[in-house]
């Protein structure tokens, strides 16, 4: 054990818990080549096999086994240890993790993430595009844009304002709706592009399972962004943050806000981060960028 660091331990208990070295790469924020020769050297230094390499993935060995319940012991008080040292840190250097969604990359973070590294160039911003809400008491991430109607608890932050939702369909498109319609009559007569049936956590989703009838639905999505490409199409209607629609002039609204579906933007980061110089200024500068790109949009 001599010969190990919590790096070793880290690459072990990644690629345990992710069965695959894909997916340990993906836990880890590397790429398959890192993760491989990682895994590899430390096996080399060990002068034992952690994982037999099955086609279904990476089973571990009773090496590995071992090794991986020792990381995952360990993990938690690291991470504690990790955060309140960087909950001390005064300098406007070193790297900020950002996990959000691909939407708000798409439309309302690239300019303010723009202004934000030319004017602190000592701070690396990693951006992490995932619907999944990545853990920040982990360090998977240290800054959170989401939007949510309930974050936990013990995440601090702010709301950067609400997001209204509506239809829209491509402009000059045969046979769609041109002009503002009641919702019931747009869910009646009109082709949509809706959300995956599976993406039951999804609340849009949800909204639309219970509200477009099957019969209508001609191509379901399972992204914003790809709601986006397929509005393009003129395929059919379908449901938008108006952030998004904002910056798509070949689509228009035809429906009124849809109340129900109006969500709280959030900019979040971990209790023991806040007081980080760099993430201070990230959450600040940042976020006050996009509550005014939000407020813009309408």
């Amino acid at each position: 054990m001599s010969a190990l660091d919590w790096d070793d331990l880290r690459v072990a208990l990644a690629v345990a818990e992710a069965g695959s070295l894909a997916g340990a790469a993906r836990a880890l924020n590397v790429n398959h080549t890192t993760a491989l020769r990682r895994l590899d050297a430390l096996e080399a230094r060990l002068n034992t096999r952690l994982f037999e390499r099955q086609r279904g993935g990476y089973v571990p060995t009773e090496a590995g086994e071992l090794l991986a319940q020792e990381a995952r012991a360990i993990a938690p008080r690291v991470d504690d240890i990790e955060r309140r040292l960087l909950g001390r840190d005064l300098r406007l250097t070193g790297t900020v993790r950002l996990t959000t969604a691909f939407v708000t990359m798409a439309y309302l973070l690239p300019q303010p993430l723009a202004e934000f590294a030319a004017a602190h160039p000592g701070i690396e911003v990693e951006v992490a595009e995932s619907s999944a809400l990545l853990d920040l008491s982990r360090r998977q991430a240290d800054v959170a844009l989401r939007l949510s109607h309930q974050v936990p608890e013990h995440w601090v932050g702010r709301t950067l304002g609400e997001v209204r939702y509506q239809v829209y369909a491509r402009r000059g498109a045969s046979g769609l709706p041109q002009r503002r319609t009641p919702l019931a009559a747009l869910l009646e007569r009109s082709p949509w592009i809706a959300f995956e049936r599976e993406g039951t956590a999804n609340r849009f989703a949800r909204w639309m399972q219970q509200h477009v009838p099957p019969a209508q639905v001609r191509l379901r999505v399972d992204i914003f962004n790809s709601m986006v490409s397929m509005l393009r199409t003129g395929l059919g209607i379908g449901v938008l943050p108006v952030f998004a629609a904002a910056n798509e002039p070949e689509l228009l609204p035809i429906s009124a806000a849809i109340d129900e579906l109006t969500t709280p933007l959030w900019i979040l980061t971990h209790p023991d981060l806040r007081r980080t110089a760099r993430i201070q200024a990230f959450v600040q500068g940042v976020g006050d960028a996009v509550a005014r790109k939000l407020q813009e949009s309408g």
